[in-house]
């Protein structure tokens, strides 16, 4: 590399470094403001900015502008306008103003709105989130919006995030107040999302209808060889998936995204990047962006990267880890327990809000990563169980204990690594061990969201934890608000012990895999939603409505707009799969399985034609193998198709989203199970498309 990191890092962004290069000392103060503390932006202070950003983006190339946001289909979405303004003469000049800069108009009409718009009803708005930067990318300036209608109403993913961060730190601040750290004015809660993801062939891709239709394979038998043998999990990189590794970095680099972390997940083919911790709305920006440099890079590299949950079957899938704190504008991480988190009562009280929040709205969380796609990965031994639980590990644990039973801790020594290699240096071993089957699990100064799928907006996940942490911390304030100073210790502990016991609960420090504890959830009363049908109405359910009316994250007619929105996406994605699997079974795989069974018929023929003494017993026990499970498919085949045509009559959501998850999945499973067993007996010559052993083994 010609450049140093540090001289490419960030270069396409307009970060605080080029604001203050480029920005008039007071309208960077101006803007440093509205960053920083959440207050309104002047006009006079938006045209100052978009000269500034105008000129930068012109030196780097930018020829156009477009505002960039993120509508409920999962993706974002972008139309691009350029600079130029014609004037007298024939000539141009490159203009940008404050108007366009704060507002953009694109057509709301045919992105979903759950009905909260018709479509004759076009008009949309896009309105700058000037707290996430801007940047260039393929020659166009990208400016971070919220998208709303005519009306007001969010449209996007974004606009709910930052309501949802708007109240924690709104509750946040009280609480820390009313615990003596007054010069606090803002807390702001942090995201870094672990991005896991598969890469295959390109050339292997463009032959699989059902990867390029769903992101998922619905056929494919697993190969002699799977991740059984725990080699590809941190091994050696590959050169040919080290250099697309390698590009995305400094791909990602430019645009100041942190990628940190990069490493071979357990599955073949499988990898994993995590980045450094960013501002959760701005985490989520830079996950959505690095989805797409993700897709783009592999691109160039003969790739395809696949972020569905579950690409292959009998394998492990791919999730997203969503590592979340709360930080304030000093800096201090209120998740961070010091060297004795028995003594430091800030610490505790956000702990336990946290508990209360996980407890109270393990139902809200669960919907929040329910997805088609994620329901082949929850509750399978490679990711959390679909039951929200939280793991706090020895030391939190025995904390909690002391405050609930009256009785004294006391922290353990730190015990040094005993290797036995004496050349080996010393070091000391962390106080609590991880658990990888909690869904929601501390992991030292932060909590670990796990549940998360691969090709998920982090958005949605964070919303509801910022709003339900800053409904406990509004409990929490209304409790203590108005206590003498001298009292005010007594009547925290007398809180965090009632917290403890009211919530302790949700607390699992086991083995979520087993079905010892799914027995134990029961009886505890915890929510056990397996499926998204079974998740999805709790969006609706009075108390979740409650929630987010009163912390004005939704309106009542939006969050009935997003259920809606659901159901369809979950509706929708299982009949593409449907059709796409009638498509693959009755024109690739039951001729490719004919073909064998006449290939086994005619080698018998001209064994015979011979010689009369040649035997045939194998080829005709092959040959009606063949033929048997061809009847078997094509009878479950027949079901099949009566059962989506049910599916296709049906007109309720809800009733049609449980008749998919309930009869048509099963049925793609019993064909999927059939023809498994079939393609090891069909000659590789006869396949019609890739199997799992050449695109899962293919460097």
């Amino acid at each position: 590399m010609s450049t140093t990191i540090p001289q490419i890092y960030g270069s396409l962004v307009f970060n605080d470094k080029v604001m203050r290069d480029k920005l008039p000392k007071d309208i960077y103060k101006a803007l440093r403001k509205t960053i920083d503390q959440n207050t309104h932006l002047e006009i006079d202070v938006a045209n100052a900015v978009a000269i500034a950003m105008k000129e930068w983006a012109v030196e780097n190339g930018a020829t156009h502008f477009t505002h960039w946001f993120q509508p409920m289909t999962g993706f974002t979405a972008e139309k691009h306008d350029s600079f130029i303004s014609p004037v007298d003469g024939g000539e141009v000049i490159m203009e940008f103003s404050g108007k366009e800069l704060v507002k953009g108009e694109p057509d709301a009409s045919s992105f979903p709105s759950g009905g909260l718009r018709a479509t004759f009803e076009a008009r949309g708005y896009t309105a700058w989130d000037p707290t996430s930067p801007a940047f260039i990318k393929d020659g166009t300036l990208y400016i971070p919006t919220a998208f709303c209608s005519y009306s007001g109403e969010a449209l996007d993913k974004k606009t709910p995030l930052l309501r949802s961060m708007e109240a924690l730190s709104k509750e946040a601040v009280r609480m820390l107040h009313i615990l003596g750290n007054t010069s606090v004015k803002s807390v702001k809660t942090t995201v870094g999302p672990e991005q896991e993801y598969f890469l295959i062939d390109k050339e292997d891709f463009k032959k699989r209808i059902d990867l390029k239709f769903t992101g998922r394979t619905l056929l494919g038998a697993k190969p002699p060889k799977g991740q059984e043998m725990d080699d590809h999990y941190f091994g050696v990189l590959k050169p040919r998936v080290a250099a697309y590794m390698h590009e995305l970095d400094e791909e990602l680099w430019k645009l100041g995204i942190p990628a940190k972390t990069k490493h071979n997940e357990v599955a073949p083919a499988q990898h994993e990047l995590a980045p450094v911790f960013d501002t959760t709305n701005v985490a989520v920006d830079r996950n959505q962006l690095t989805m797409e440099i993700m897709k783009k890079v592999a691109e160039k590299h003969g790739f395809v990267c696949l972020l569905h949950e579950k690409p292959f079957d009998k394998i492990n899938g791919s999730g997203k880890h969503n590592n979340w704190s709360m930080t304030t504008d000093a800096g201090t991480n209120l998740l961070d327990p010091g060297k004795t988190p028995a003594e430091n009562i800030q610490f505790l009280v956000f702990l336990m809000a946290v508990i209360c929040a996980v407890d109270d709205y393990a139902d809200l969380l669960r919907l929040s990563v329910a997805s088609a796609g994620n329901d082949h990965r929850l509750g399978a031994n490679e990711a959390p169980p679909a039951i929200i639980s939280m793991f706090l590990g020895e030391e939190l644990m025995a904390v909690v204990d002391s405050i609930e039973n009256d009785t004294f801790f006391g922290a353990k020594e730190k015990v040094q690594m005993e290797t036995g290699a004496t050349v080996l240096p010393h070091f000391f071993k962390d106080t609590t061990d991880r658990n990888r089957t909690s869904p929601f699990a501390f992991t030292g100064n932060k909590f670990e969201f796990r549940s998360l799928g691969s090709s998920f907006s982090v958005s949605g996940p964070n919303v509801v934890l910022n709003t339900a942490v800053a409904e406990a911390l509004s409990q929490f304030a209304s409790q203590l608000e108005g206590v003498p100073e001298s009292e005010l210790q007594a009547k925290v502990h007398a809180l965090l012990k009632q917290a403890i016991i009211d919530h302790k609960r949700v607390i699992f420090n086991g083995n979520g895999y087993t079905d010892e504890w799914v027995k134990e959830a029961e009886k505890r009363g915890l929510y056990n939603l397996r499926s998204t049908p079974d998740a999805l109405p709790v969006f609706i359910a009075e108390k979740n409505v409650k929630l987010f009316t009163k912390h004005h994250i939704f309106t009542e007619s939006e969050i009935k707009s997003r259920y809606e929105i659901l159901l369809e996406n979950y509706n929708k994605t299982i009949h593409i799969e449907a059709k796409t699997l009638q498509e693959m079974v009755n024109t690739q795989f039951l001729p490719a399985l004919a073909s064998a069974v006449d290939k086994t018929v005619t080698l018998a023929a001209k064994k015979k034609k011979v010689s009369e003494e040649l035997p045939v017993t194998g080829e005709i026990k092959l040959a009606k193998k063949l033929s048997e499970y061809y009847d078997e498919i094509t009878a479950a085949e027949e079901k099949f198709e009566a059962d989506v045509a049910k599916a296709e009559a049906m007109t309720d959501e809800l009733e049609l989203a449980k008749f998919y998850q309930s009869v048509i999945l099963e049925d793609m499973a019993k064909i999927r199970e059939v023809a498994d067993e079939a393609e090891g007996l069909i000659p590789k010559e006869l396949m019609p498309y890739p199997t799992y052993a050449d695109m899962l083994f293919y460097v």
